[in-house]
Order: C-alpha cells, then sequence, then structure tokens
C-alpha cells in the first residue's frame, strides 16, 4: 500500500508523543532541564555524525577536506531568504494557532515544543528518500526505520516541552506524504549526490537545532531551511 509508510511514521509520532506526555508529569523542572540539556547533547553528535561524511573523504589514506564553497553558499544564501520569507514565524504562529485549539493555557512551551519536535523530524534525507521510495516501489522500509526513530525523539521531546511534541506529526503528513504522492516527479531530481547533499546539510540543521537545545535558541533553524534547495541546486549545477 504506498503512502502506508507516513501512515506508521505519523502513528508512531502520536503514540510516542502521547507516552512522554504522561512521563512528564512526574518529572520535576530540574529533572526536564538536564534531559532537555542531555537531548541537545543527542542531537548534536546526531548531526556531527552526519554532516562529516560530507566535510570529509579519504585520499592516499589519510582524511582530507571537501571543497566547502556550496555549504557557505547554501547556508548564507539560504538564511538570507529563509530571514526575509520568516519560514521561524510562520512555524511559530502555526505553533500558537493549534495551541489555542488543543492545549491548556498552563502549557507554556506548546509552541517551543512544536516548533524545535518538527524541525528535529522533518529536516533530513530519509523523510525525503523514504517518501519516493514509499511512492515509487511501494517499500516502506526506510519510513520504518525512521518511525522507529521519530516515535524515540518525541517521547523525549514530549516528556520535556509537553503536548506540542505531538503536533510535529502534522508537518511529517503534510511533507512525506506530498512528497510520496509526488515521486513520480521529483525521483529524477534526486541523483545520489544531490540526496548526499541534502542528508549533509540537514546534519548541520540538525546541529543547530542541537546547539538551540543546550545553550537557548541561537538559530533560527526554520529560516535556515532554503539552504537545502540551494544546495541542492548548487550540487546538479557544478
Amino acid at each position: 500500500m504506498i503512502g502506508l509508510g507516513t501512515i506508521v511514521n505519523v502513528a508512531a509520532i502520536i503514540v510516542g508523543g502521547c507516552l512522554g506526555t504522561f512521563l512528564r508529569g512526574g518529572l520535576k523542572e530540574h529533572y526536564q532541564t538536564a534531559l532537555t540539556h542531555t537531548l541537545g547533547l543527542a542531537t548534536i553528535f546526531i548531526g556531527i555524525s552526519g554532516a562529516l561524511p560530507g566535510m570529509l573523504e579519504v585520499a592516499d589514506g589519510q582524511l582530507v577536506g571537501k571543497d566547502t564553497l556550496g555549504m557557505v553558499l547554501a547556508l548564507a544564501l539560504g538564511t538570507l531568504i529563509g530571514e526575509f520569507l520568516d519560514f521561524d514565524g510562520w512555524l511559530e504562529r502555526l505553533g500558537r494557532w493549534l495551541k489555542e485549539r488543543a492545549a491548556r493555557s498552563d502549557d507554556a512551551r506548546f509552541v517551543e515544543g512544536f516548533v524545535t519536535a518538527s524541525l528535529v523530524v522533518c529536516v533530513g534525507a530519509m523523510a525525503i528518500v523514504g517518501s519516493i521510495q514509499d511512492g515509487l516501489t511501494g517499500n516502506p522500509a526506510t519510513l520504518y526505520t525512521k518511525s522507529i526513530l521519530d516515535f524515540t525523539i518525541v517521547m523525549v521531546f514530549a516528556s520535556t516541552y509537553g503536548r506540542g511534541a505531538i503536533f510535529s506529526a502534522l508537518p511529517v503528513g503534510v511533507l512525506q506524504g506530498g512528497v510520496t504522492l509526488l515521486s513520480g516527479l521529483v525521483a529524477p531530481l534526486f541523483t545520489p549526490d544531490i540526496i548526499a547533499n541534502l542528508s549533509f546539510l540537514g546534519s548541520i540543521l540538525i546541529f543547530c537545532v542541537g546547539i538551540n537545545l543546550v545553550f537557548g535558541n541561537r538559530f533560527r533553524v526554520a529560516n535556515m531551511l532554503p539552504a537545502l534547495v540551494l544546495g541542492g541546486l548548487y550540487t546538479a549545477l557544478f
């Protein structure tokens, strides 16, 4: 069944988020703070591990740096575009809109939980590649693997931020479902090099999410998302 992978992914996020929200009631504030910092540290290393293959290669038995011009241009120009269009503001406004309709008035971290969890579970090559595989071949294996990861991630986020993290299922469903439906059109665009670049830049953005978790909001990560598109264009052209 085409689209089953996204359905399972959305269900895993909802179940994990509900379980995390239940656990949250038993965690005191200092435990929640410690858990946030620990999760941020883990997110940083997830980002680093995904970014290093895009920055380093083996040449003559030694690790050497790759050409990083594309990365710099994509991040710089993408951030300028994102700041102009203010994707971060859009995501926060969506979070506030959802909170007004679904959250209690005392759920102060609803928007923060929604934005943070949405960025982590939506940014990355698995979401795109898995959705294309599901749409073209009906094979949801990659999205099943992502579902397990997202279940754990959102459960931990929900245990810290509350029910806002559960609603990250909404952008996941829209993004992955849309790519699955359009997979016949977009699949030729995603060559192995472009997929590798998407994973590379996506991992850098995940690293930035981790920094925000540990040190406070230093990066407006949603406003950096256009870098993924520009990175793909740079790879395709050069």
